[in-house]
């Protein structure tokens, strides 16, 4: 089977060289290379973020297939991903803001809160109230009793099989949340049910995210869905070392563009 991969770029903000070393990457890892849209954050999106992407993609020389998947409209598959979870018994509503959880984590008896992939580590206020409403939340007890340890393929930065024990995700991942209330999905959820429903064969992204790997495996497996090959490449980082966010409108491919860099001066930057 041809190798699929693919770039799933946010349109909250101007992409930066770490955008395009990353989409150069996927690129060139498969026979067949996909753009998704990831504008599930509808209130950090802009439609001129979104045509921006399109437009610094095709000036770097990237050429995608059509139709462009958009999360916005894949509310369906997601509904259908929660349903399976909650009649496997693993899902929960959660009540709690962020400040409850602040406020749980810093009681005296409780010490020091664990710091997972999504931050403090949710300490399970709701798993047991039978909330009808609020954010779904997977009970990850639950979810290690029937998968055990996951395992996943890296062949990025850190190449090899791994295997993540399920006490390790109990303990240092948490009860992830699996679709917030005001969206009606979560990253987890949502990259998950993409990539397969796009059957992308390697998940290329930046280093950064190596860690969430596991929640992926382990949701994938429990939605009966092929795990994918995973490859996290270095990130990209400026003179003190700190990786680039979208508010370094500085290394935004648009001013680069603007002061008349070359898609080779853009590659060149990346170390391509």
């Amino acid at each position: 089977m041809a190798g699929v991969t693919r770039f799933a770029p946010s349109p909250t903000g101007p992409l930066h060289l770490g955008h395009a070393y990353s989409a150069l990457i996927a690129a060139s890892r498969g026979d067949r290379f996909l753009l998704r849209i990831e504008d599930i954050d509808t209130a950090r999106y802009k439609p001129e973020w979104e045509a921006a992407i399109f437009d610094d993609l095709s000036w770097l020389g990237l050429r995608w297939e059509r139709p462009v998947m958009r999360q916005s409209e894949r509310q369906d598959a997601y509904e259908q991903a929660l349903i399976r979870l909650d009649s496997l018994g693993l899902t929960y509503h959660c009540t709690c803001t962020r400040g409850d959880i602040r406020a749980a984590l810093s009681a005296p008896q409780e010490g020091a809160p664990v710091i997972g992939p999504d931050g403090p580590i949710y300490p399970g206020t709701c798993r047991a109230l039978g909330h009808k409403t609020g954010a779904v939340r997977l009970h990850m007890a639950k979810a290690m009793e029937r998968l055990g340890d996951v395992r996943f393929i890296e062949t990025g930065t850190r190449a090899g099989a791994h295997i993540i024990s399920a006490e390790h995700l109990i303990t240092q991942v948490g009860d992830i949340v699996l679709a917030r209330k005001d969206i009606g999905t979560s990253y987890h959820l949502s990259v998950v049910v993409d990539d397969a429903a796009q059957e992308i064969t390697e998940v290329t992204r930046g280093e950064d995210l190596f860690d969430a790997t596991a929640i992926h495996v382990a949701l994938f497996r429990l939605l009966n869905l092929p795990v994918p090959l995973f490859h996290h490449h270095k990130l990209i980082r400026d003179e003190n070392g700190k990786r680039l966010a979208k508010r370094d409108d500085a290394r935004a491919l648009s001013r680069y563009r603007a002061e008349g860099a070359t898609p080779d001066d853009i590659r060149r930057m990346v170390g391509l």
